[in-house]
């Protein structure tokens, strides 16, 4: 099976089981922030069935629509992820004001305590793994699905100390304050989220140490009168574009054109990976 769609597939496994225990509980002791977790693990679910999807139909090779491929379905995807969490953010800020106004006590603490605690050290094991995954195969789908769930690490083990200080104090008011801060979480998260997956949409050229790796390549090969010029480079999930001329002298065949052509690709698709590289030859 296609390691992709795998690893996101115990995603979303794992997200489902966690919800029913999260709402449950929340339900029982009446906690917002459980419940509030419970809302975030929910977003995490649609964002890891969108993330499932998303590298299945990325992965379907190009065809006469879609001639450049399919890999921005994964952008997509992120994006609406982004947008999915900043709504479950505000709605977790408004049922914990809510919760101040109309202020109750939680029942069985313990209980809320457990899950949370549960549900931290199942979040950090498949957000490890997918983040190992989303690495080795560049996707931006299942790097997005990590972030969500690697935010649910810290956001759960921050529910399970506060329900702790709370079954100690009994300070009641610490738990909508702290589902008020998981939101905060949330909307940072959703931000950088939003802002890396909605980058590629605009065709934004490869930046940092890709941009520098593809121009140290090219200038390798640029000895004997060989030059180039226009370079332009984009991504489409986990699949990088480059066109650019390459200036060979005029006495060259076309056979040696095509070789030193052939030569600088290879090289550019040995050290990036996904790469479909268009070289237009100029003599002078």
């Amino acid at each position: 099976m296609n390691k992709k769609i795998s690893v996101a597939r115990l995603s979303i496994v794992s997200n489902s089981v966690l919800i029913c225990l999260k709402l449950l509980t929340g339900v029982i002791s009446g906690s917002i922030s459980i419940i509030s977790e419970a809302i975030h693990s929910f977003m995490d679910l649609l964002a890891s069935i969108i993330a499932f999807f998303s590298v299945k139909i990325s992965d379907t090779p190009a065809d006469e629509r879609h001639p450049y491929g399919h890999g921005k379905f994964e952008n997509v995807s992120g994006v609406i992820e982004a947008v999915l969490i900043f709504v479950a953010a505000f709605w977790i800020i408004f049922e914990a004001v809510r919760k101040i106004i109309h202020m109750g006590e939680i029942e069985k603490i313990s209980y809320g305590f457990f899950v949370m605690l549960f549900s931290a050290v199942v979040n950090f094991i498949v957000s490890s793994r997918l983040y190992k995954v989303a690495k080795e195969t560049d996707s931006i789908a299942l790097e997005a699905d990590a972030l969500h769930l690697k935010t649910d690490v810290y956001t759960s083990a921050g529910v399970a100390f506060g329900l702790l200080l709370i079954w100690i104090t009994d300070f009641h008011l610490l738990d909508p304050i702290i589902a008020i801060i998981v939101a905060l979480l949330i909307l940072k998260e959703s931000v950088e989220l939003f802002i890396k997956a909605y980058s590629p949409l605009l065709d934004v050229s490869l930046s940092g140490k890709d941009l520098d790796n593809l121009k140290m390549i090219i200038e390798s090969h640029c000895k004997d009168n060989i030059s180039y010029h226009d370079l332009r480079s984009r991504k489409a999930g986990n699949y990088i574009y480059v066109d650019f001329h390459l200036n060979l002298p005029e006495n060259l065949t076309v056979k040696e054109a095509h070789k030193i052509c052939d030569i600088i690709e290879d090289d550019i698709k040995s050290n990036l990976k996904n790469a479909e590289v268009t070289i237009h030859v100029e003599n002078f």
